[in-house]
């Protein structure tokens, strides 16, 4: 069993890059969602988006994978369902190279211009899913990570909760009215979906002031009404105020 302290890993010195966003807007804030596949995270996203551009924030989207031009092409690889022969540890490096690309040319410098970054998921993703759901363990997640995140480390991180039968249903459905076939982890044992949830459970218990649990069920505007409830008390904690 990984215990708490495992998974804060280098916690403090992370935190030390995130603290000056969180006053005013002149660095920026992250926040990010998370959530097993289905949970919403998108669909929610983009609402937030709104939220907020509407309130006067300049908002920056980073896709997890994707958000450049090189996340996108190994994105392909990581979600479609042909690369079944994927191996764990290629597939956690691979996710890292996705997420360094786009640290390095969406989030660092969206964050240098006081913007709001957006993104579904981020390294909690990859603690859940390749430390847990893969088995690797968080030490392995937190060594990449030192090197490929930079001490990026999201401010505020809405998990979206919801049982495993509804969100692999709905990311199925989903996938199958796109055109690119991206359900390789849909497609995987319940066994490795349940090891995913413990991965975020833990992830929840071991950092509560930045892992905020939404429940996922129900509308997409009463779960958009919980996520808004939970970002102005992180706004107004933070004060943080548009083009403070």
């Amino acid at each position: 069993m990984l215990g708490w302290k495992q998974l804060a890993g280098p916690r403090a010195a992370r935190r030390r890059v995130s603290e000056g966003y969180n006053r005013s807007l002149k660095q920026g804030l992250f926040i990010t969602l998370e959530g097993i596949d289905g949970s919403g995270k998108t669909t929610q996203l983009h609402r937030l988006e709104t939220l907020l551009t509407d309130r006067g924030y300049a908002v920056t989207l980073a896709q997890e994978p994707g958000g450049t031009r090189v996340g996108r092409e190994i994105r392909r690889l990581l979600l479609d369902a042909a690369s079944s022969d994927l191996r764990p540890i290629p597939e956690l490096l691979l996710y890292f190279a996705s997420r360094a690309q786009n640290v390095e040319e969406v989030i660092q410098p969206a964050l240098r211009e006081g913007r709001v970054v957006l993104a579904d998921r981020f390294t909690d993703a990859t603690v859940a899913y390749q430390g847990y759901g893969r088995e690797l363990g968080v030490p392995a997640v937190r060594q990449v990570e030192s090197v490929a995140c930079q001490g990026v480390q999201p401010d505020l991180t809405i998990l979206l909760e919801i049982d495993i039968e509804t969100g692999v249903r709905r990311a199925l459905h989903r996938n199958a009215e796109q055109s690119d076939d991206e359900s390789r982890m849909e497609q995987e044992s319940r066994e490795f979906h349940e090891r995913v949830a413990k991965g975020y459970a833990a992830l929840l218990a071991a950092d509560p002031e930045r892992v905020k649990k939404i429940d996922g069920r129900g509308s997409i505007d009463e779960v958009a009404t919980r996520i808004e409830a939970e970002v102005d008390l992180f706004f107004a904690k933070s004060s943080a105020e548009p083009g403070g």
